[in-house]
């Protein structure tokens, strides 16, 4: 792998910074949804069972720099311990003397939470300063948070200089999937790429064209691509002044061997809402006053059977309007066919990026794909092939 695990650490009796993503959303209170808390918690309680002091390190939204007492992480304390089931103390400060008594306090078999990391200049600024104070803190530097990884601040990159490093479990596992996925791959390799803009995708669609056997455009980046074709799409979301763009990277797919798949039909509405009456139009054939909104019946099935084929899928963004059924159709019946192949073990499927996972829960499909990624930006700039400073850090 390159980089060191927990198992590769002596941890009893030892301070173990463990940087964690809980940037959860909060309301009136309330932890609304408690998923990225669940996932944090196999390295703290591995940590626990080894004899280790777990001390996480954490950020919430993005206060940039200020102390904002809405944002801090006390609120979460609570919510820690009861998916950890044992006691979660918090500290108001996560540097400096108050951090550093509270860490050298913490009783075995408890936690310790420490004050949100953004409230300091230098954890944003990965202030070498900043990140040998976070360092004082502990004996052992271990990262959990993959989706905070590209992101060179001091809790994810700097502090790995000042202490012996490794990945947690969560990082490990989605390191594993995402090379099995794209690194490693069974061919053929799909991958779906949906989403408004082709312009925030770019690089993405750039790399992914030089290295998947099949590629399938959705969503309003489709659009793009149809009437960069010269094709009628009515009113639909589309960037026109992407058209050379778009072009050009048909024709690096083509010259890399990478099958191209874009809706040959497609679900037209005159307004964007639940329900809307709609009409299914060959491509192409789009009302002036209406908007594409999903992928027809033929795209579908076309893309369904692209996935008979492949071996190895990556999903990021929907292929419709998904917020809007009927408008989620397409997107639910690929979703389905991939949790079918997934299930029966002939498709290797890693999803990732909050509307895509949005989308497939909703499918009710991504509890049976091989691995779902807790990252947004994360998990983007992973498959456009960007080193990602959290990781990199890692292996030094």
């Amino acid at each position: 792998m390159g980089w060191a695990t927990l198992d590769d650490m002596a941890l009893e009796g030892k301070r173990v910074l463990i940087r964690v993503d809980i940037n959860v959303p909060v309301q009136d209170g309330e932890v609304t949804d408690a998923s990225r808390i669940a996932r944090t918690t196999p390295t703290i309680r591995d940590v626990l069972e080894a004899g280790g002091r777990p001390i996480l390190l954490a950020h919430f939204d993005r206060p940039k720099g200020r102390r904002v007492p809405e944002m801090s992480l006390e609120q979460l304390a609570r919510p820690m311990q009861d998916a950890l089931g044992v006691p979660v103390r918090f500290c108001a400060a996560c540097v400096g003397p108050a951090a550093e008594a509270a860490a050298d306090a913490l009783p075995a078999g408890e936690v310790l939470l420490l004050e949100n990391t953004r409230f300091y200049p230098g954890e944003e600024a990965n202030d070498a300063d900043f990140a040998a104070a976070l360092a004082r803190l502990g004996d052992i530097y271990c990262n959990d948070a993959f989706s905070a990884a590209h992101r060179a601040h001091a809790s994810t990159a700097g502090i790995a200089s000042h202490l012996p490093s490794c990945a947690g479990r969560l990082m490990a596992a989605e390191l594993s999937a995402l090379s099995r996925a794209l690194t490693e791959p069974e061919r053929p390799l799909m991958a779906v790429v949906g989403g408004a803009k082709v312009s925030t995708k770019l690089e993405l669609l750039a790399n992914l064209v030089e290295r998947v056997d099949i590629l399938v455009i959705g969503g309003g980046m489709a659009n793009t691509f149809l009437a960069a074709r010269g094709l009628e799409i009515g009113r639909s979301l589309a960037e026109h002044d992407m058209a050379d763009t778009a072009r050009e990277i048909t024709e690096k797919a083509a010259k890399a061997g990478c099958e191209v798949l874009l809706p040959v039909d497609v679900v037209v509405a005159r307004d964007l809402a639940a329900g809307a009456p709609h009409e299914t139009v060959p491509a192409g054939a789009c009302p002036e006053d209406a908007m594409i909104l999903d992928a027809g019946a033929e795209s579908v099935r076309r893309i369904r059977d692209a996935l008979e084929r492949a071996r190895t899928l990556l999903w990021n963004g929907p292929l419709g309007a998904f917020e809007y059924p009927p408008f989620d159709a397409a997107t639910a019946a690929a979703a389905a066919k991939a949790a079918e192949l997934s299930r029966s073990g002939r498709l290797v499927s890693v999803a990732g990026g909050g509307d895509t996972v949005a989308a497939l829960n909703r499918a009710d499909a991504a509890k049976d794909f091989t691995y779902i990624s807790t990252a947004g930006g994360a998990f983007l700039e992973w498959m456009e092939g960007k080193d990602l400073p959290g990781v990199a850090a890692l292996k030094r």
